[in-house]
């Protein structure tokens, strides 16, 4: 058995994030390692509740997986069983753990996937995985969902860090004059 840990820095607060890694709407915005959509997107987050998604890949395979969450600590942490539908791609159930820490950018996001049966499996989720958290990364890069933390030293740090912000509030403090 091997697992894999990946560490994302992530632009929304933890309960955005949270959100995204929970919600039928959420998950259909960053599963799967490419650009292929979700076609399902099923879960009911809480312990003792399940999750499926189905997704398609850009060279049109199809792959299905499924789980029951066992611990939900909104916005911290989650944790769940995992198995893909059909087992093809790794026969066994596996666990995938995600802890999310404010930052002042906006949210450090923990991912470990252990349980899992051999270094080729490992490779393998981990490049399925790292395509998929780079769509998530992508997904909040420019919201104008600001982090509570980015406030922490005043709105100059704001204007500072979000420079699109502060074309933003710019433009409206130019028009109100």
């Amino acid at each position: 058995m091997t697992s894999l840990t990946l560490v994302r820095r992530i632009k929304a607060r933890p309960s955005i994030v949270f959100d995204a890694l929970t919600t039928p709407e959420g998950i259909a915005c960053w599963w799967g390692p490419d650009g292929g959509p979700v076609l399902v997107a099923e879960t009911d987050s809480q312990v003792g509740g399940r999750i499926r998604v189905r997704f398609r890949m850009l060279d049109g395979s199809e792959h299905e997986s499924s789980g029951e969450y066992l611990e939900v600590v909104k916005p911290e942490r989650l944790s769940m069983s995992w198995h893909w539908t059909g087992g093809v791609e790794d026969p066994g159930e596996s666990l995938v753990e995600i802890r999310l820490r404010a930052i002042v950018e906006g949210t450090e996001l923990t991912f470990t996937h252990s349980r899992l049966r051999d270094e080729e499996t490992r490779r393998s989720h981990e490049q399925g995985w790292n395509g998929a958290l780079n769509k998530l990364e992508r997904h909040h890069t420019g919201s104008s969902v600001l982090p509570v933390a980015a406030f922490e030293d005043g709105p100059l740090r704001l204007l500072r860090s979000h420079p699109a912000t502060a074309e933003r509030v710019g433009a409206l403090l130019s028009f109100a004059h």
